[in-house]
């Protein structure tokens, strides 16, 4: 099954990940997370399929994130309201993201990606 790759081209961190993507030679279906970010269903799917906790789906260093003041939100507010402010804005997200639609990565880190996918 071909990846999924949610990814923002002005990220350094997506594009490392993508040129390491394309040097292993992975193929993959990359959509621009700002234009087309995954909907509160496929979000929810992603945070399961990912083991992680949701608040690490949240792009924390982000404008959006300070603007909406989503610091002290995240460590109340429920696993609903965290998915719809998470579909609410694909900037509020963590990039990359990387699925086969079983397993999920979150963010760029070699060594991940080296077990995860190859």
């Amino acid at each position: 099954m071909e990846l999924t790759f949610y990814w923002y081209p002005k990220c350094g961190t997506c594009r490392n990940a993508k040129k390491w993507l394309d040097e292993n030679g992975i193929s993959y279906h990359a959509i621009h997370i700002a234009e087309h970010p995954p909907t509160r269903s496929e979000l929810g799917t992603l945070y399961k399929n990912s083991g992680l906790e949701l608040k690490k789906f949240f792009n924390v260093s982000g404008q959006k994130y300070r603007e909406l003041g989503l610091k002290d939100k995240v460590k109340t507010a429920s696993e609903d309201e965290l998915l719809d402010i998470l579909a609410s804005d694909g900037m509020l997200l963590k990039r990359p993201i990387l699925t086969d639609g079983n397993k999920v990565t979150v963010g760029f880190k070699e060594d991940e990606y080296k077990s995860t996918w190859l």
